[in-house]
């Protein structure tokens, strides 16, 4: 039991814990609308597109969160106006804009007296330097997460399966998207200084797809998403507690090693099914 219970005795590490749990939760739901939605690759341009804002934050000693809330709202316009102006699909300004943004926000830190420890936190995060005013900030991003998640459940929900059907029951899929795009720029935002703006994507993806292999509706999807994704914080922590790994990476590689440990799992369970069908 020690040897659970010794990673969280202190403040700081309670504080991680707490933090990680609420990054994750957040993630973990709007995950749930990035798989289905076949979004994944879209959700990790998203999270480096907020590098320059945060970056800059950074450089001019402004809001770090404000920064980022800009910088994803610059990423979404420029998608938007490459998929518009241009006969190309809206992956090709994804991928454009991916790079982009990665690489302006290393140039706008590179500028920073400090750069190798600024860079460090903001892509990789600071699990163990999480302050009570991250959470209290962080607590009130995932009522907001959750709460527009619960009020837009039916759009997203018929946007996720058919734009024509969520268009023709007056769901307005247009103003959906746009909708689902601003609570990912929200969740990754108020994820950030946990987990860093790279392995957001791992408690963005890692519980949804995993749960997307065990699930069989989508509430229970949501159930199963958020288990995994506060399992994967506090296992993580305990194993970079006592490997002495980077806490950050540790809690972003804890979904995906589920992921790929389950995946087979099933593929049995449902030839074992198929088998049973037919014999």
């Amino acid at each position: 039991m020690q040897w659970w219970v010794e990673p969280f005795l202190l403040g700081f590490q309670q504080r991680a814990l707490l933090g990680g749990l609420l990054a994750a939760l957040m993630a973990s739901v709007v995950g749930v609308w990035l798989v289905l939605r076949g979004m994944s690759f879209f959700g990790d341009a998203f999270v480096h597109g907020v590098l320059p804002g945060i970056a800059l934050a950074v450089v001019l000693d402004l809001n770090v969160y404000l920064g980022a809330a800009v910088a994803a709202v610059v990423m979404v316009a420029g998608i938007h106006y490459v998929h518009r102006a241009t006969l190309l699909k809206e992956d090709t300004g994804i991928g454009l804009l991916f790079v982009g943004m990665l690489a302006l926000g290393v140039v706008i830190i590179s500028r920073s007296s400090s750069y190798t420890g600024s860079l460090t936190s903001i892509l990789f995060g600071d699990a163990l330097g999480v302050t009570a005013t991250d959470l209290r900030w962080q607590a009130g991003v995932v009522v907001v997460v959750l709460v527009a998640s619960a009020l837009l459940y039916r759009p997203f929900l018929s946007l996720s399966f058919s734009a024509t059907k969520a268009s023709s029951l007056g769901m307005r899929p247009g103003l959906a998207h746009a909708l689902l795009l601003v609570l990912i720029a929200v969740a990754v935002i108020g994820s950030f200084r946990t987990v860093g703006t790279l392995l957001v994507f791992g408690l963005l993806v890692g519980p949804a797809a995993t749960a997307a292999l065990v699930s069989r509706t989508i509430p229970q999807m949501f159930v199963v998403s958020m288990v995994v994704g506060a399992l994967s914080v506090w296992l993580g922590l305990v194993v970079s507690y006592h490997l002495q790994t980077a806490a950050s990476a540790t809690m972003a590689l804890v979904p995906i090693v589920l992921f790929f440990v389950i995946l087979p799992v099933t593929r049995l369970r449902r030839r074992a099914r198929a088998r049973a069908v037919t014999a």
